[in-house]
């Protein structure tokens, strides 16, 4: 595999006797944070609230005539 040009500055860094930027790394860089859970019932619902609904039904209109 291919290395990086910001590995091999690293590793130049290193060779030089140079501090590494990996080590100086805050210990939550390498942390997945993200809550995951699967969907419910109710999330799978309102996935498909208002995709293809027929149109307003209008059978029981009222007609208004003004004079």
């Amino acid at each position: 595999m291919a290395k990086s040009k910001a590995l091999k500055k690293r590793q130049k860094l290193v060779r030089e006797g140079r501090l590494n930027p990996v080590a100086s790394r805050s210990p939550f860089s390498q942390l997945d944070l993200r809550t995951r859970k699967t969907k419910t019932k109710k999330d799978h619902l309102y996935r498909t609230k208002h995709k293809n609904r027929p149109p307003y039904n209008r059978e029981n209109d009222s007609f208004y005539f003004a004079n």
